[in-house]
């Protein structure tokens, strides 16, 4: 459909594999932002290229996010060597957790076979290391929750209340990592600091 330029249609399908399914390709994404800038729908459009750049960051995207939102300067696309480490372990959490347990069974079966009667305390240290290894590989190697800012204008506040020390006032465009949830407010990094955003200023990604 989208190939043969029926967009509506084409929108349609990518809207419910997206919202129903959560199911998406990055190619998918450039499509329906292609289609929301189209028809001039410039919010929803850097939200599809936000959620690109979560899954492919490059210099590229931000530089159309900015032309969309007709800001020069967005806060939350920078990356650090850090974020992108963690970034590469998040993507393959399932085969490290994989290799990792698949280690530690032959390690215990070397303990209950091979070192059986003569099992030392130190024999079982590998062990232990290679089952916090697993636990953390399988609890903390998670994506951080990230949104972009969609309220015109925006409050990020220094407290979760309207009578918190006022940080910045921003349009949309911004992309904010999501540390928590309290109530109506989103608790986010903004920059160095921490910062609080009403809900309904932001759309998860």
């Amino acid at each position: 459909m989208f190939n043969n330029q029926n967009y509506q249609e084409a929108f349609l399908i990518y809207e419910d594999l997206l919202q129903n399914d959560e199911s998406y390709s990055p190619a998918m994404l450039l499509k329906m932002a292609f289609i929301s800038e189209g028809i001039g729908d410039y919010s929803q459009a850097s939200f599809y290229l936000a959620k690109y750049y979560d899954e492919n960051p490059n210099q590229r995207v931000i530089t159309k996010i900015k032309a969309l939102t007709e800001q020069s300067t967005l806060i939350g696309y920078e990356l650090s060597d850090r974020d992108r480490f963690l970034r590469f372990l998040t993507d393959l959490q399932s085969e490290i957790t994989a290799t990792i347990s698949v280690i530690l069974i032959f390690s215990l079966i070397l303990l209950l076979f091979y070192f059986k009667g003569n099992i030392k305390p130190k024999y079982y240290l590998p062990s232990i290391i290679l089952i916090i290894m697993a636990f953390i590989a399988n609890n903390f190697l998670d994506a951080q929750k990230t949104g972009i800012i969609t309220g015109s204008p925006t409050l990020i506040m220094d407290k979760p209340t309207a009578g918190g020390k006022l940080i910045n006032v921003v349009d949309p465009g911004h992309r904010v990592v999501i540390k928590s949830s309290k109530d109506i407010w989103y608790e986010v990094k903004w920059g160095e600091k921490r910062g609080y955003v009403k809900k309904e200023n932001i759309t998860r990604l």
